[in-house]
């Protein structure tokens, strides 16, 4: 019962997370950075999206009916700033830098944990999970799970930067736009599905 309680867990997170999906995204945020500078921002995202969630966990339903804010709104907002990633990926290059590189650049917070390795999808799925948890040993599974999908996740964001040795410099344009769509996309779909749950209610 234990392992299927980390299982389920664990396949729930890869899925809203996309540690794969996110760490092309952020190849395509720091393309143009030097080695040091993706380590520091894929170990401060990860860090700052494993604080965001495990506080979440235990204390993110309160706070949202404290303040009266629904998961759904959250859901808005997200899908809002998602799309403004989307925007500046597949419009780089064409209208100007609009992701300046280098140190002086924190992209850790946003758009990295902030609605992208932390988003509306993965707080409420932590939500629902914890809620439903009956006891400390749940618990403790529950954030062994985040723990390991946060460490899959640095590893995947670290090793991002060798796909553009791999795939070169017209296929990294070409991923970045292709996936500024589909990001794009996904965030209407976070938008719409907030908005018709908000509705509902």
């Amino acid at each position: 019962m234990s392992v299927e309680i980390f299982l389920h867990a664990l396949t729930s997170y890869f899925v809203v997370i996309d540690p794969i999906g996110c760490a092309l995204i952020f190849h395509g945020l720091t393309s143009d950075c030097d080695r040091a500078y993706v380590r520091q921002m894929a170990f401060r995202s990860t860090l700052i999206s494993l604080i965001i969630v495990l506080a979440f966990a235990f204390l993110g339903e309160a706070l949202l009916v404290k303040l009266g804010i629904s998961i759904d709104a959250l859901r808005v907002a997200g899908g809002l700033l998602l799309f403004v990633t989307a925007f500046n990926m597949v419009t780089r290059g064409e209208t100007g830098k609009t992701w300046e590189s280098g140190a002086d650049v924190d992209i850790s917070v946003f758009p990295m944990s902030i609605p992208l390795l932390a988003g509306p999808g993965c707080l409420t799925v932590t939500v629902l999970l914890f809620s439903k948890a009956p006891g400390f040993g749940e618990n403790v599974l529950l954030i062994a799970a985040v723990v390991v999908m946060y460490a899959c996740a640095l590893v995947a964001l670290s090793l991002s930067s060798r796909i553009k040795d791999i795939i070169g410099r017209t296929g990294d344009n070409i991923l970045r736009r292709l996936f500024g769509v589909i990001l794009a996309a996904l965030s209407v779909q976070f938008i719409a599905d907030g908005i018709r749950q908000i509705a509902a209610g």
